[in-house]
Parts: structure tokens; sequence; C-alpha cells
């Protein structure tokens, strides 16, 4: 009798969360991955600073601006459904989105990002300035382009957080778990982004 007591007054041991702990972990050599991209693009410009100006001068500003916007916001929308995820909510009651759909609406929103960017490459190239042009363009098309890569792993990661979350009844801690893992990379992804916009678009400007 008094050691089941003792059992079941024993305090309940938290555990750490091994998901995020590795998703962490993991974007902590990312980190280190675009500080490289950040220090091959600084010592190129000041290699080819003349080419790094002429370059910034065809940079649509405005339009880049607005695709920067949309992916911050995607941010916004992930935190929503991890909000949405902690409380147990897969789909929409009462008036309040679930999980599944804020993270459908991520994805909306890092798809139009990823469009966004497709099309600048596009009108680049359609201009002449390819990736082997100068030191410019290789440094932008490199910078910008593993860090598209990233979006899209991180769209394919929302996605399969939508699968697993259909195909349980119930939204359990292991999706909650995998939804909040899933938002740590996504706002990885935005405030490397929030950089490279900042380096690339803005800081030529005040430099």
């Amino acid at each position: 009798m008094t050691s089941a007591t003792t059992i079941s007054g024993a305090p309940r041991v938290h555990r750490p969360n091994t998901l995020a702990i590795g998703t962490i972990v993991w974007l902590g050599s990312e980190v280190m991955f675009f500080a490289g991209l950040f220090a091959i693009y600084f010592t190129l410009r000041a290699m080819a600073p003349e080419q790094f100006a002429a370059g910034h001068d065809v940079m649509n500003i405005p339009f880049s601006t607005v695709n920067t916007l949309i992916l911050v916001s995607s941010s916004v929308t992930c935190q929503f459904g991890v909000a949405a995820a902690e409380r147990g909510q897969r789909l929409r009651e009462n008036g309040r989105l679930g999980v599944i759909e804020w993270f459908y609406i991520t994805v909306l929103l890092g798809s139009i990002f990823v469009g966004g960017q497709v099309f600048e490459y596009a009108t680049l190239v359609s201009e002449g300035y390819v990736f082997n042009l100068n030191p410019f363009t290789s440094a932008f098309y490199m910078t910008t382009g593993f860090h598209g890569l990233h979006v899209i792993g991180g769209l394919f990661a929302f996605l399969l957080t939508i699968v697993r979350m259909y195909a349980v009844r119930r939204m359990g801690k292991r999706e909650a778990s995998m939804a909040i893992a899933v938002s740590y990379y996504w706002h990885f992804v935005d405030v490397v982004w929030v950089g490279l916009f900042f380096v690339i678009y803005i800081l030529p400007f005040i430099s």
C-alpha cells in the first residue's frame, strides 16, 4: 500500500522532445552552411564592387520586397498552426482554423514566394544575367538558389505533416511535436531570407 502511494506520488519526469532537439541541432549545422554562403558573397563583393553595383541596379526591389513580405507572413500563419496543434485542434472548429488549414495557408504562401523567385530568375536570365556571367550573378544565384531549395524542402515537410495529421483520428503529442519541429525549420528559413534580402537588396543603398 505504501509502495503504491509512493509510486503514484512520485514526481513526473518530463523527458526532452527528441524530435525538437534533433531539429535544433540540425539547424545549427544549417547556420554554419548559410554563414559560409554569406562569407562567399561578401568576399566576391569585395573583389568586384563595380560588378555588384551594376548587378544591384537591375534588381527589382519593390517586387522582391513584396515577395519577402509574403514569406514573412507565412511564419505568422505557421505559428497559428502550431498554436492549434498545441491545443489538439486538427481542423476548423467553432470558427477557429485548425493546424491543417493554417499549414495549408503556409504552404500556399511559401509556394507563392518560390514562384516569385522563379519569376525573378527568368527575368534576369532573359536580360542576360546568367549564373556564370560575373561574380555578382554567381553569388546571387548561389545564395538565393540554396535558400530556395530549403524553402521547397520546408513545403514538403509541411505536406508530410498534414498527411500525418489526416492519418490519425485525434491530435496527439507526436503530431504536435512534428508541427513544432517543422515550425522551427520554417522560421529559420524565413530569418535567413530576411538576412539575404537585407544584404542583397538593401545594403547597397546604405553602404
